[in-house]
């Protein structure tokens, strides 16, 4: 592998924060301040500007910082072609899901994944679609999974498959024996709502928004923040609320939630995120190519 400190100058260079790095590469923030202090000294110059609480590259350090990615490039191309000639794969992987696709997709994915390549260690980040989205731009995770759309230009996004969203509301509800509830009677009830930035919670204003109502027309919205505190709040006879048809199949089939379509109705899409990067890891491909047929076996 590459220089210690190579690789920890790259991470703060390409974060600006010693923080953010000491956090991808699981050190210290002294760690990593260390590292950086001894390329510098071995360089007799200093390869970033500490001013005013804000990080960034001196002249030398951007320099230095296209040869570290140049080093990189070809290192994973070396390994990529290694790897290819003993079939191997290996190494680790950090990603990161949306709290509704972390608790009900990825599970027996990655399962399933790590049973046929065991010796790839896998990380899982869990946070809310903007949250997801944010660590993939920052390099904190290798690959996102995150639910509605991404308008990040500077990231690629590939649509993994389709998801119907629902009303779920109590089995005694009024609302529970219909075959669908149109938008505007749905707005007649308590609503409970994900948190701001949920993937979940986007999806359903900017589908009120579409039928004309803004996103100020759902009634008395208690926030909650995950799809389990919700459903427990919908058992609860607090609300009724708009969820992942995934999310709820366990009360449906133990038949103490029941679940709507809307009219007209809702899907949205799962996707996967992740860097522009110039040079690419064999591990990351295969999981990808695993991941896209898993989701099309289980759309």
């Amino acid at each position: 592998m590459s220089d210690r400190r190579l690789q920890v100058f790259h991470a703060v260079a390409r974060l600006l924060s010693f923080t953010k790095a000491a956090e991808v590469l699981h050190m210290t923030q002294p760690a990593v301040t260390f590292q950086i202090r001894q390329l510098e000294e071995q360089f007799d110059t200093r390869l970033f500007d500490r001013a005013h609480n804000k990080v960034t590259l001196t002249e030398a350090g951007h320099v230095a910082f296209e040869y570290a990615e140049g080093v990189f490039e070809k290192y994973a191309e070396m390994d990529n072609a290694i790897r290819e000639i003993t079939g191997s794969i290996s190494g680790s992987l950090t990603l990161g899901a949306s709290t509704t696709i972390s608790e009900y997709m990825l599970p027996a994915l990655l399962g399933d994944f790590n049973a046929k390549n065991p010796e790839v260690l896998l990380r899982l980040r869990v946070s809310n679609t903007e949250g997801i989205v944010s660590m993939v731009e920052n390099n904190v995770i290798d690959l996102g999974v995150v639910e509605g759309p991404v308008t990040n230009k500077n990231l690629l996004v590939e649509v993994c498959r389709e998801d119907e969203l629902v009303v779920v509301v109590p089995t005694d509800h009024e609302l529970a024996n219909k075959k669908k509830v149109p938008v505007k009677e749905m707005l007649q009830y308590p609503f409970i709502c994900r948190e701001e930035g949920s993937g979940t919670r986007g999806v359903i204003v900017d589908y009120l928004r579409s039928q004309g109502f803004g996103k100020h027309a759902l009634k008395a919205c208690l926030e909650l923040g995950s799809p389990e505190a919700v459903k427990g709040a919908i058992e609860a006879g607090m609300g009724i609320s708009v969820l992942s048809s995934v999310s709820v199949s366990k009360e449906l089939k133990l038949g103490t939630l029941k679940a709507i379509p809307l009219d007209p109705p809702l899907s949205r899409e799962f996707s996967f995120v992740r860097q522009r990067q110039k040079f690419r890891v064999r591990t990351m491909e295969e999981l990808l190519e695993f991941a896209r047929n898993y989701c099309k076996e289980n759309a």
